[in-house]
Parts: C-alpha cells; sequence; structure tokens
C-alpha cells in the first residue's frame, strides 16, 4: 500500500518548502497533482514569510503553516538542515522526503530519485523532480502540469516587456548595456524589475519597478513578454504562460529552463558570450501574443 493509500479521508499534510522563489514556485505543479488525487486532504505548505506570496489564494492549499503540528503526513521537499529539523519536530507519523537528504533517517518513507520514479536516466527538470515525489507516494504518473499563480489583475495600460536584469551572483548577469540595448530595440514599453537591494541606476531613463511580491505577480502576469536572467522572477512568467527569454551563464538549463510556456534559453557558460543579436533572434523567434502583435504594427 503506497503512503497516500494509508492516510484516512480528511487527513492532513505540511508540504516543507523553504528557501528559494523559484523552487516555490515549481512546487505547485506538485501540489496541484496531489490535490487532484486527493481532493480530500488537507494540504499546508511551510514557507519563508517572503516567499509566502506564491502559494496565496492557491486553491490547491487548504491551511496555514501553523497546522504543522496536526499533520499526518510531512513532505519535506528541501532536505536542509533547518528542514529536517522542522520534520522531525512535527512528530507526524508518516514523514516522507527524498533518500537523498542528509539525515534522512528521520523519514518513515525515503522517496528514490526522480530518474528512477519515472524510469529515466537523463537529467530532470526541477518541475519534475518536485513532481516525481507525488508519484512515489501514490499519485498516479501523469502529464505534469504548468506551475500555478494567483494575482490580481493591473489597470489596463499600453502592451509592455518585462525585463529582470539582476540575478543572485555576477556569473549569471548579463551586462545592463546589453538588456539596455534589448529594451531600446522592443516594440513594446519595456519596464525594469528589480528586487529590494537591486541597483536600479543603470535603467533610470527606463519605467523601473520595486514592488513586493503580490505587486511583482501581477505586474509580470500582464506582461506580454518576459527578458531576464535566470532568476525567480522567470518561473513566475512562465508559471502565468507569458513568453520568455533566459539568460543562462553556469547554471544547468535542463533543470531550470522555464517550465510549459513558450521559451527560448540563451546559454553560454560565460554569460558574457551572449550577445545582443542572439537575444534579439530569440525575441523575434517567440509568437507574438495579439496585443503584443497589433502594437508592433502601430
Amino acid at each position: 500500500m503506497n503512503v497516500l493509500d494509508r492516510l484516512p479521508p480528511g487527513s492532513r499534510i505540511a508540504v516543507i518548502r523553504l528557501r528559494s522563489l523559484g523552487d516555490c514556485v515549481l512546487t505547485t505543479p506538485a501540489l496541484s497533482l496531489l490535490k487532484l488525487h486527493r481532493p480530500d486532504l488537507k494540504i499546508s505548505v511551510i514557507v519563508e514569510p517572503r516567499f509566502s506570496e506564491i502559494f496565496a489564494a492557491n486553491p490547491d492549499i487548504d491551511e496555514s503553516r501553523d497546522s504543522m503540528t496536526r499533520a499526518d503526513l510531512v513532505i519535506n521537499l528541501h532536505g536542509g538542515t533547518r528542514s529536517m529539523v522542522l520534520t522531525a519536530l512535527s512528530r507526524a507519523k508518516l514523514r516522507a522526503g527524498f533518500a537523498h537528504h542528509r539525515y534522512s533517517f528521520v523519514y518513515s518513507h525515503k522517496i528514490p530519485t526522480a530518474q528512477k520514479i519515472l524510469g529515466v536516466s537523463r537529467r530532470v527538470h526541477t518541475a519534475e523532480h518536485l513532481a516525481s515525489a507525488m508519484f512515489d507516494l501514490g499519485v498516479p504518473q501523469q502529464e505534469i502540469p504548468r506551475a500555478r499563480l494567483f494575482a490580481d489583475p493591473l489597470p489596463a495600460r499600453r502592451p509592455y516587456a518585462v525585463i529582470h536584469p539582476f540575478a543572485a551572483r555576477p556569473d549569471k548577469t548579463w551586462p545592463a548595456d546589453r538588456f539596455i540595448e534589448v529594451a531600446r530595440s522592443l516594440h513594446l514599453d519595456p519596464i525594469f524589475l528589480a528586487g529590494p537591494t537591486d541597483d536600479l541606476t543603470p535603467f533610470k531613463n527606463f519605467q523601473t519597478s520595486r514592488e513586493p511580491l503580490q505587486v511583482t505577480m501581477s505586474l509580470i502576469s500582464g506582461a506580454s513578454l518576459f527578458i531576464g536572467n535566470d532568476s525567480g522572477p522567470a518561473h513566475i512568467a512562465a508559471a502565468f504562460g507569458i513568453p520568455v527569454v533566459v539568460l543562462f551563464g553556469p547554471s544547468d538549463p535542463i533543470t531550470w529552463s522555464p517550465w510549459q510556456t513558450e521559451s527560448q534559453v540563451l546559454t553560454a557558460f560565460t554569460i558574457t558570450d551572449i550577445s545582443t543579436d542572439q537575444a534579439q533572434d530569440a525575441i523575434d523567434s517567440l509568437p507574438s501574443r495579439d496585443r503584443r502583435e497589433r502594437y508592433s504594427k502601430a
């Protein structure tokens, strides 16, 4: 009997998903699969407050993080030391996580690799990796859906492109002057997106946005195009089905490429080796939304 079949109707599941904006976004397909298979389950997500808006208004999530101490099953999708401590302290009868996690002895059920679960030998996308945990626990294997986010629409405006020119590390960051060159060539209003500590000075001649996560999600959801480095906002754009151009340096595009949206991924071990001509060709190759096409002909 699989783990989910051992849970009586109405059981509580706490999913631990600490760290990383992109990881949080790419957890939502797994949650969707779980809820679709067992709509009776009460699901909560244990997440850092700064990323909690990723899961806001999601109908697949029923309860707040406070329900963890009452969980019948804890699923640890993070695997770091803090998440292992939370798993142990939950005192849930059933505790599941990937077998390769350090301190995995705290689990009552160890999940094998995604490759073994999915029956493949290739590297897998993060969305596949996280969804494979649900398949191992008892969800029937099936197509993994797009990430699921919810945001309030912004007031109507001219079609625009969101450009995110920042990343966690310098070697993952395309030069600012190249983003500016691409922005000037667009047939859309460019809006440069920044986080709380990002320096927007190079983009002072453009419209910029430095808003809380929920507002940022709304901004991205209404865009006709997203351009940016490999980072969390690119996964938000993919979740809303926005055409995406993402520039990759040393990180793995197989693991972190945009999931389930029209996209172009540009890669180079040294990200500065990607030219503006390559970026422009990638933009031109993406299918246009109706409103983008109408504006570009104006």
